[in-house]
């Protein structure tokens, strides 16, 4: 199945959190935090304004990003979990 964000959404796909500490320590399922890292899948076309000027997203498919705790709607997708939220929930793209 494919999906295609609609305006400014972004479908992201989290990166799993390690699972050791640096000092090998294993956290438990119950003591992670969900991470605020991700992989861009699909990005809407985006937002138009009220003038008819359309905004372009700056985020494209491929993309590794950083987003806030609380930001998009988990959504389940053939069995997937991702995240589809709007672009002003972006944080920051991480390159290199």
């Amino acid at each position: 199945m494919k999906i295609r964000p609609l305006q400014d959404r972004i479908l992201v796909k989290r990166i799993e959190a390690e699972e050791k500490t640096a000092s090998g320590i294993i956290i438990p399922d119950t003591a992670k935090e969900k991470p605020m890292e991700g992989n861009v899948i699909a990005v809407g076309p985006g937002k138009q304004t009220e003038s008819g000027n359309k905004i372009v997203p700056t985020v494209k498919d491929g993309d590794r990003v950083l987003f806030s705790k609380y930001a998009g709607t988990d959504v389940k997708i053939d069995g997937e979990e991702y995240l589809i939220m709007r672009e002003d929930d972006i944080l920051g793209v991480i390159e290199g």
